[in-house]
């Protein structure tokens, strides 16, 4: 689903939902501010673009929404992780140094955002 079918998801209460989920962490992460533009400049656009995330057996897990500025792919987007040889050696100083771990998941984060 891409912008041309928001009229069509803004219909359904699971992606309004995603949707004003979306707009609240990106309020509350203080992404934008409303301002004036310069003389002779125009705002960029932006689009909702939606995907379904499912299980491994094909159920839905969740909705996902995102605001993203047009001209810009978001299934093309850089997304950091981690190596798996990191992982191990993570999990190596953890068990010889006997220490607690935990996972954190970040549902929506921002490069230059405060932690």
């Amino acid at each position: 689903m891409n912008q041309k079918y928001y009229e069509e998801a803004k219909l359904f209460p699971k992606w309004t939902k995603v949707m004003k989920e979306e707009i609240r962490a990106l309020e509350t992460n203080k992404t934008w501010e409303v301002t004036d533009l310069p003389p002779n400049k125009t705002a960029i656009d932006c689009k909702w673009v939606y995907k379904i995330k499912r299980r491994a057996n094909g159920e839905i897990e969740r909705y996902k929404a995102r605001l993203v500025v047009k001209g810009y792919n978001y299934m093309e987007t850089y997304s950091p992780m981690a190596r798996l040889t990191t992982v191990r050696v993570i999990l190596v100083v953890v068990v010889v140094f006997y220490c607690h771990l935990e996972q954190l998941d970040v549902n929506n984060a921002f490069l230059d955002g405060d932690l």
